[in-house]
């Protein structure tokens, strides 16, 4: 065995507590290396006659990437507590994994070596909102959705989708403008609303804040924002708001008072001030996102700081009753200011979601004690290279997806934040080139993924456009100029992922086959008797390929057309067309 391929470490996304009874090991080895994985465990403190009394669960293969194999088993401690090893075999030898290296044979008569999980506390227990596990997510550009107020149109605000958008013009989006069309989200099926930020900024995106605490006057005032929310709450739609702690707008007053006064000003320490008299030209001399002058980077340790943006966090949840933050350029704020702001919002509101925008590995933001998810970025970007861009083959898209499955715990991944696309990326259409069979894929993939899965607005009626600006076109309210079928076919998945436990949350992925020469790709999502098979054509042939079950004497139902099979045969052949997409239960 490759002893160094071999893989395991507690309190993490190997070993973790999934519910307060309940905890799930994982294993790693190398692929297509070892045939059987068996868990040793039992209490620390049960022992008869100087041997420690353990018992053996058998672990099962749950995915394969394109170097290791990893193993999952789910237990309940007796007591809570757990030593643990693992008996590994194959056809030379077998071998014990322990914390401190490897055995020939199972050890009773010492624990030390085992791997340890103290306790399983109940406060230790990674909880996000129940509710997020199945929400659909819809994400709204304010500015440009709906102008329903013209009163509130900024100065020069163009006729609605007259020009293409460019950063600096504005159409008049508004909230009244999203209350005329609660109605379309309610027929799509849409449960939750992520909103861009609507504080006081000078932009058309918002993200230059200037006051916190107040809602930019074209999108409406407080009144109509508690409307919106109450109106969301009556149709079943959760509300998300996006807020930027990481730096500030250049017009935030404690900045501009900062360059207004230098040195001298009692808000020199909100910011990262490297020298004086600050300079915005040619190079700041003070820390900001990216190397933007407008954005001064915030100094969340500062006390005054931490307060006020702590008062924002609780503020909007206490006086508006809103149900979720999303918190821009997360990575690059102090862990211990995340801690903090989770336990003030959710002393307000429990089930209150935190999403932190993090485009990478994010682990050391899921430990239960800062965000509830991420942003899934890596297990979108595989998604989108494998279906629309021919970048990635069929075998190293499975890998690349199981790799993004099993970066989290179980508990995180269900309320994973997945999307194809964003205000910052070309819409899903245009990297697809305009083939809309690729958008109903990965529309599938996306609906039927765990987590919870984002559209972007318009991307459900066949919007397109680059990436910023073109990403943020008005809305379509023209019913002859949106796409209708597509619309249909989004709710439709919408509704499966609903009403159909494997389809949705509550099914468990597994990948079946990936071809690279048939360029196809076959998963199940099952839930506990019930399967559903997803099978994808990512070719611009039609193929036929064999379905990898016994179907005999089963009745199967293909989900999107509604049709019912019974089948003789045991081995039986699917017909995918090009880009095609096929989805059978049985």
């Amino acid at each position: 065995m490759t002893r160094e391929a071999i893989y395991h470490r507690p309190k993490n996304n190997f070993a973790y507590a999934y519910d307060t009874q309940t905890l799930h090991i994982r294993l790693r080895s190398k692929k297509n290396e070892i045939t059987a994985v068996t868990l040793i465990h039992g209490d620390p403190y049960v022992w008869e006659e100087g041997a420690w009394q353990y018992k053996t669960s058998t672990m099962r293969k749950i995915a394969a990437t394109e170097l290791f194999d990893y193993w999952f088993v789910e237990i309940q401690p007796d007591f809570r507590r757990l030593r643990y090893g693992f008996e590994l075999k194959n056809d030379e030898e077998t071998v014990v994994y322990t914390e401190r290296g490897f055995f020939h044979e199972i050890v009773d008569r010492d624990i030390a070596p085992y791997f340890c999980f103290p306790y399983l506390n109940k406060e230790d227990v990674f909880t996000p909102p129940a509710w997020v596990r199945d929400a659909v997510w819809y994400q709204i550009f304010p500015e440009r959705f709906g102008n329903g107020n013209p009163s509130l149109n900024p100065k020069d605000t163009l006729p609605w989708s007259s020009e293409e958008p460019t950063p600096a013009n504005f159409f008049g989006g508004d909230f009244e403008g999203i209350i005329q069309h609660l109605d379309y989200l309610v027929q799509l099926g849409i449960t939750g609303i992520y909103f861009t930020p609507i504080f006081k900024a000078t932009t058309n995106h918002k993200y230059d804040t200037v006051d916190y605490m107040e809602i930019d006057p074209q999108f409406g005032d407080k009144e109509t924002f508690k409307r919106l929310v109450r109106l969301c709450h009556e149709h079943g739609i959760k509300v998300m708001l996006d807020a930027v702690f990481n730096h500030s707008g250049c017009y935030f007053a404690p900045f501009q008072d900062v360059l207004e006064k230098g040195e001298s000003s009692k808000y020199k320490d909100w910011f990262y001030i490297w020298d004086f008299p600050v300079q915005t030209e040619p190079a700041p001399n003070y820390a900001t996102f990216s190397f933007t002058h407008m954005m001064p980077k915030l100094n969340t340790s500062h006390p005054e700081v931490r307060e006020y943006l702590l008062e924002v966090g609780r503020y909007w949840v206490r006086e508006f009753d809103i149900d979720g933050w999303r918190l821009d350029v997360a990575n690059e704020v102090g862990h211990d200011f995340w801690r903090a702001f989770r336990k003030e919002v959710k002393s307000i509101k429990p089930d209150v979601y935190i999403l932190g925008e993090i485009w990478h590995d994010s682990m050391p933001w899921l430990q239960g004690d800062q965000f509830d998810a991420v942003m899934n970025y890596p297990y979108s970007s595989a998604a989108i290279q494998f279906f629309t861009q021919g970048t990635l083959p069929a075998e190293e898209f499975v890998y690349k997806t199981a790799e993004a499955l099993l970066m989290y715990p179980q508990n995180a991944t269900e309320v994973a934040f997945n999307l194809l696309g964003s205000h910052d990326t070309p819409r899903i259409l245009t990297v697809c080139q305009d083939n809309k069979q690729k958008v109903k894929q990965l529309f599938t993939f996306l609906l039927s993924s765990p987590g919870t899965p984002c559209i972007y607005y318009g991307d459900e009626i066949s919007m397109a456009g680059d990436t910023d600006p073109g990403c943020r076109r008005c809305m379509i309210w023209d019913e002859e100029a949106q796409d209708k079928e597509m619309f249909q076919f989004v709710a439709q998945l919408i509704s499966l992922r609903k009403k159909n436990l494997a389809f949705g949350n509550r099914g468990t992925l597994q990948f079946v086959t990936a071809s690279n020469a048939t360029n196809h790709v076959m998963y199940t999502k099952t839930f506990e008797e019930q399967t559903v098979l997803f099978a994808f054509n990512n070719s611009d042939q039609e193929i036929t390929v064999d379905m990898p079950f016994n179907l005999r004497g089963k009745k199967v139902t293909s989900l999107l057309t509604g049709e019912e099979f019974a089948y003789e045969a045991e081995r039986v052949d699917v017909v995918l067309a090009a880009h095609g997409v096929v989805v059978l239960e049985f």
